[in-house]
């Protein structure tokens, strides 16, 4: 066994990545306070083809210095926009037909290896603060409620590792229209 060379990865670049058909979600960064977990959320977001990024509220967006660092040029290859008003996100959202998910420890979540994800629909992966979560003015506009479930002694994982996760349950039914 041995590394893969950068160039036996075959890497496509920005143009091809802008050109190729994405995964039908989008990643809602409801106030999230780490410019790093934002540029982790970049990242993960173009290794798996995700169409956007809405970020929200006092959520950084680019060029921060700190975005930049960890996204490493995934900034400029993944759509993005800004919406001050998380509610009115989640609105629009909805009037374009994305399922609304929120990645929260609620009482009516449904555990991720119980998650049903159909390749006919498009979704809206909502992560909230890092220390708050997803703000209470948005759980009514949520269609479900999603939690990754946990064994240890903490009660939460970091918001980029909770995207990761997420994100390739919802990758991996699209690409492959399977979870398990």
């Amino acid at each position: 066994m041995k590394k893969r060379s950068l160039k036996e990865l075959n890497r496509i670049g920005i143009p091809e990545f802008k050109a190729q058909k994405k995964a039908p979600i989008v990643l809602v960064l409801d106030n999230i306070r780490s410019a790093h977990n934002v540029g982790a959320a970049f990242r993960t977001a173009d290794a798996f083809a995700i169409e956007k990024i809405v970020l929200c509220g006092i959520t950084a967006q680019p060029p921060h210095r700190e975005i930049l660092k960890t996204a490493i040029g995934a900034s400029q290859s993944v759509e993005w926009e800004y919406k001050k008003e998380n509610v009115a996100a989640l609105k629009q959202l909805k009037a374009e037909e994305y399922k609304i998910i929120g990645v929260e420890q609620t009482d009516e979540s449904t555990s991720l290896e119980q998650v049903e994800v159909s390749k006919m629909k498009k979704y809206a992966l909502v992560f909230g603060n890092e220390v708050q979560g997803i703000d209470d003015q948005l759980l009514p506009l949520l269609d479900e409620g999603l939690e990754i479930p946990q064994f240890g002694t903490k009660h939460s994982l970091n918001v980029s590792v909770s995207m990761g996760i997420v994100l390739w349950t919802y990758f991996r039914a699209w690409k492959y229209g399977r979870i398990n």
